[in-house]
């Protein structure tokens, strides 16, 4: 899966909560109102439709226990994010 784009998806929960998607994306399988960004080294695909409630997104693959990685979505579209502490 070599430079393969990873897609990013977000829908708006019944509560306002944001729910998230993350896939592989096929080349040449986008729309044209697909958004295409490089972050770190990977390129991301968002559909128009997300495009909205991702801005400002931070996502991190972190450690949370021992040997448990998660993805977390780190976004000020959510009624529930709570910024991160400064240290």
């Amino acid at each position: 899966m070599d430079n393969t784009p990873l897609r990013v998806a977000a829908t708006r929960n019944a509560d306002n909560s944001i729910h998230y998607g993350l896939g592989f994306d096929d080349v040449g399988s986008g729309s044209e109102k697909d958004h295409c960004f490089e972050s770190n080294g990977i390129e991301l695909v968002v559909a128009e439709s997300s495009l909205g409630l991702l801005d400002g997104t931070t996502i991190d693959f972190v450690e949370l226990e021992p040997k448990q990685f998660h993805f977390v979505f780190l976004n000020p579209n959510d009624p529930n994010y709570s910024p991160p502490e400064q240290e």
